[in-house]
C-alpha cells in the first residue's frame, strides 16, 4: 500500500514563501509522476503542479506559474511545492499524489492521496 503524509503547511503574510513535502512510503517511489493539487472551502480540487517521474520534466497550473516550483528527491522518497510570493488567494488544503501519468492534471488521473497540509496567506 502506498502512503503519501504532506508536511509543511501553516500560516504566513501576503508575499511570503512557504515550502510543502510530500513523503511516499510503501511503492517504487521514482515510478510515479507526483502532482500537487489544492482545494479551498467551497471549491474543486484545483490542479498545481506536476512532475515527471526522475524530475526533468514538470507542469505548473496556470495560476501559480512563476510562484511555485515543484520538484522530487528520488532519494529521499520525497516531493517537494516551493511557493513563493504568496496570495491570500492561495490559501487551500494542498494535496500531493501519485499517478502514471507524468502530464496528467486532472484528479482521476492520480491513483494515490496524500491527507492534505493547510496553507493559509493572511496578514
Amino acid at each position: 500500500q502506498v502512503h503519501l503524509a504532506e508536511s509543511g503547511g501553516g500560516l504566513v503574510q501576503p508575499g511570503g514563501s512557504l515550502t510543502l513535502s510530500c513523503a511516499v512510503s510503501g511503492g517504487t517511489f521514482s515510478s510515479y509522476a507526483m502532482g500537487w493539487f489544492r482545494q479551498a472551502p467551497g471549491k474543486e480540487r484545483e490542479f498545481v503542479a506536476a512532475i515527471s517521474w526522475r524530475g526533468g520534466h514538470t507542469y505548473p497550473g496556470e495560476s501559480v506559474k512563476d510562484r511555485f516550483t515543484i520538484s522530487r528527491d528520488n532519494a529521499k522518497n520525497s516531493a517537494y511545492l516551493q511557493m513563493n510570493m504568496l496570495k491570500p488567494e492561495d490559501t487551500a488544503v494542498y494535496y500531493c499524489a501519485a499517478g502514471l501519468i507524468p502530464q496528467a492534471s486532472r484528479v482521476d488521473e492520480y491513483v494515490y492521496w496524500g491527507q492534505g497540509t493547510q496553507v493559509t496567506v493572511s496578514s
